[in-house]
């Protein structure tokens, strides 16, 4: 079995609204994840689902409740030392893609290296194997307004990975892509954890891509519900 990676136990996430109780968006949630596997957790639009992949992702802390990475409690760590884990551990993509426009396709995979204080020169070589991996290799020296939504979103694929990322952390990476456009960038995740053994938790309302995924946890008034997995992937939610 394969080595468990992230770990949340008994996640509790509430908001002050100013009334007289909080707003209570997770319930104590727990999951596993490990190594090379893809989980997708699909819900209702509001049962929670960002807010639990910005907790495993430590993008925020919980109101209760741990995540581990390798054994290892996160939010015993301060913020700076949260946001070089983030850098170094964590690859991110979301519904939109968030490239930056006045920066190149090779240049935005290239960003999460550069944020290490690393030179263009000495990691240019990566961002390019990167983006050919992506079918990219011909959309290197163009910027984001020149590249059609599927095309934005590898780019932002091959960004997140550009660290070389123990876990991909997708959300509703599909959203704004139509059918014919996100069926390739399916076919690639499933490519890229058969090749780069690569790890991904998927948020999505897209059945067919939550159906790439193997298990799919249910994300229901804030409590997490597994259904049978749909392949031999059997870590424990």
């Amino acid at each position: 079995m394969a080595d468990l990676l992230l770990e949340a136990k008994d996640l509790v996430k509430q908001y002050d609204t100013g009334g007289d109780e909080p707003l209570e968006v997770l319930s104590g949630v727990s999951l596993q994840v490990r190594t090379g596997e893809i989980v997708s957790i699909v819900g209702e639009s509001g049962s929670g689902k960002s807010t639990l992949l910005h907790l495993l992702g430590a993008l925020d802390r919980p109101t209760s409740g741990t995540v581990t990475f390798r054994g290892n409690d996160l939010f015993t760590k301060d913020d700076e030392a949260l946001a070089a884990f983030r850098n170094r551990s964590i690859g991110f993509v979301f519904q939109f893609h968030h490239l930056l426009p006045e920066f190149t396709a090779l240049e935005n995979v290239a960003m999460p290296a550069l944020i290490q204080q690393r030179a263009l020169a000495s990691v240019e070589g990566r961002a390019r194997e990167l983006l050919d991996l992506l079918g990219l290799s011909e959309r290197a020296s163009h910027r984001p307004q020149q590249l059609s939504g599927g095309e934005k979103q590898r780019v932002a694929v091959a960004r997140a990975l550009m660290n070389a990322p123990d876990v991909v952390l997708m959300d509703e990476p599909t959203g704004n892509l139509d059918a014919r456009t996100a069926e390739p960038l399916h076919a690639e995740i499933q490519r890229l954890r058969r090749e780069l053994d690569q790890t991904f938790v998927i948020v999505t309302h897209n059945a067919s891509l939550a159906g790439i995924a193997g298990r799919t946890l249910h994300l229901v008034y804030g409590t997490l519900h597994r259904n049978a997995p749909a392949s031999s992937a059997s870590a424990g939610a």
